[in-house]
This record gives structure tokens, sequence and C-alpha cells, in this order.
């Protein structure tokens, strides 16, 4: 992990096209549904940190607290505009604002773990020994 950047205050972008896929309806228009912005959140921050991490680490998402303020409908983009708040060793905390064309549709606070794939691998093999038992 590169400390020398990876610090409070570190920030970035990301954007999504809202697709079928990312929508619900309820019965009206179709429209950004919550789970969706919150993997939009979550891959958002994973994405801005990867390029600071060591061989062999990851990122896996830990906590998510969400507020969805509007709706977006299908086919507007969303630009989730994300900064690097707090560095606790592994422990990594975000706060992000989603927009889409016209307003903030949401805000989100998640906090990512950095993860060392092998470690984590052996660790979830053993889970899965386990469950063949």
């Amino acid at each position: 992990m590169d400390t020398d950047t990876l610090k409070p205050g570190f920030k970035g972008t990301a954007e999504l096209t809202v697709a079928r896929q990312h929508c619900t309806s309820r019965g009206g228009p179709w429209v950004f549904m919550t789970p969706a912005m919150v993997q939009f959140c979550e891959m958002s921050c994973h994405n801005l940190v990867m390029p600071k991490l060591s061989a062999g680490q990851h990122t896996v998402g830990t906590v998510v607290h969400i507020r969805h303020l509007a709706p977006t409908p299908e086919g507007m983009k969303v630009r989730a505009e994300i900064e690097l708040v707090e560095v606790d060793r592994r422990r990594l905390k975000f706060k992000i604002q989603v927009y889409d064309e016209m307003e903030l549709v949401g805000e989100c606070e998640h906090e990512r773990f950095v993860i060392d794939v092998d470690k984590a691998g052996e660790r979830l093999r053993k889970k899965i020994e386990a469950m063949k038992r």
C-alpha cells in the first residue's frame, strides 16, 4: 500500500450511465435503485485506490451508510465524487457524493479494508473445505 499518496484528502471521480440492470420501476418510470447506488459507490472507491495498492493486495467493503436523496431516470449519467477521509492501518474510510446530470442524488460513507489476496484466499479455502465435511 502506497502510504505516501493513500492518505486523507485523496480524491477521485467515477461515472456510470444508468442502464436497466441498475433500475427498479415500482410501476412507474425506471429509476436508479439504491442497491445499484451502493454497488456504484463501493466499486468507485475500490477503483480509486487499486493503483495505490501493492501487488497481491485488494480491497473489500466492510461498511456502507447511504442516503438516496432523489430519483435518477434510466439513461441518465451519475457521477461519484469520492474523498478518502481516514486511513487507519488497512482500514480506509470514504465520503462519496453522487450526482446525476441535474442534482445531488446520494450521499455515502463507506469503509474498505485492504487485504492480502493469498492470505484471504487461504482463509476462504479452509471455510469451503469445512463445508464439505
